[in-house]
């Protein structure tokens, strides 16, 4: 009997120390970020889909519809902790934006990668996309974190090529750093090149894809099948996206974990939400801890 209950409380122990070593990001506006009414769930709550209105969500929210978001949506005075860096690749030298412990010691690491038309600029302004950048920054700079908003060449193989030095080098300055992968709209190609090659995927921890599209090949990645090391993903989407058909994606999403069940997705669709509307509307804190409770110790 001795020896059963002390294998219970190691146990214990062990379990106990297992979650205290996983990072939980601290709280930062979390009611006036969280998702909106869920109207429907499947998939025994990873798909979800959630209550989306343009008048509350934007003119509601910004000062200036789309460009400028109320004040009471961000912390002030980010600038001072802002840097622009230089990176090098095998395409020539890029810049990249960043805030929080870009020299080294980051328990988290989150690269964004905007979208067409798009530039560095996005993943740091404060008050587009209704001030959920801003945030982002916040939970990184609050959580011994840091965030990388890097140029890149484009959304196919230089641009990967890109991407994969400055993963590589970030990697190297905090070697333990969780390492997640948010891509927007056509940055997604980049996401999926990224993981699909084994080399890259293996310095992944997580991927967001925010209004982007679907890549076959990555069922046929390591990630995906029997035996692999899954890389938890977030779709985000909405339902009246005009661009990359909703109906696709959650297609895709239901092959990723019909094929590898129990495989760490989640899927939020907005509803009657447009192609910017993930952007806007993600949930950083939540759909971070979530992966960051999925993360093992490197």
């Amino acid at each position: 009997m001795f020896r059963i209950l002390s294998a219970i409380l190691l146990l214990g122990l062990f379990a106990t120390t297992a979650l205290a070593n996983h990072i939980s990001l601290k709280p930062h506006k979390d009611k006036l970020f969280a998702y909106p009414a869920t109207l429907s769930s499947e998939h025994n709550g990873s798909y979800l889909s959630v209550d989306y209105i343009k008048q509350r969500d934007i003119y509601e929210r910004d000062e200036i519809p789309l460009r400028k978001v109320k004040d009471k949506y961000i912390k002030f005075n980010l600038n001072f902790s802002r840097k622009v860096r230089r990176y090098k690749s095998p395409n020539g030298v890029q810049k990249y934006s960043t805030i929080g412990k870009y020299k080294g010691g980051a328990k988290v690491t989150v690269i964004y990668l905007y979208g067409q038309g798009g530039n560095r600029f996005q993943g740091v302004n404060d008050r587009t996309f209704g001030g959920n950048f801003n945030r982002l920054q916040v939970l990184m700079r609050n959580n011994n974190g840091v965030l990388v908003a890097p140029d890149y060449t484009d959304f196919k193989e230089r641009g990967t090529q890109d991407i994969a030095a400055l993963m590589a080098e970030f990697r190297k300055r905090s070697p333990k750093t969780v390492m997640i992968i948010a891509c927007g709209s056509m940055g997604g190609g980049v996401c999926w090149r990224l993981a699909k090659n084994p080399q890259t995927a293996a310095m992944m921890d997580g991927m967001f894809i925010l209004g982007s599209h679907w890549h076959d090949d990555f069922l046929k990645s390591p990630a995906v099948q029997k035996g692999g090391r899954p890389i938890p993903i977030y779709f985000g989407h909405g339902s009246w996206d005009p661009v990359f058909k909703p109906e696709v994606q959650k297609q895709f999403f239901e092959k990723i974990i019909r094929q590898s069940p129990g495989y760490p997705a989640r899927f939020v669709m907005f509803n009657t939400g447009k192609h910017g509307t993930p952007i806007r509307m993600v949930d950083w804190r939540r759909e971070l801890n979530w992966m960051l409770t999925l993360h093992h110790d490197r």
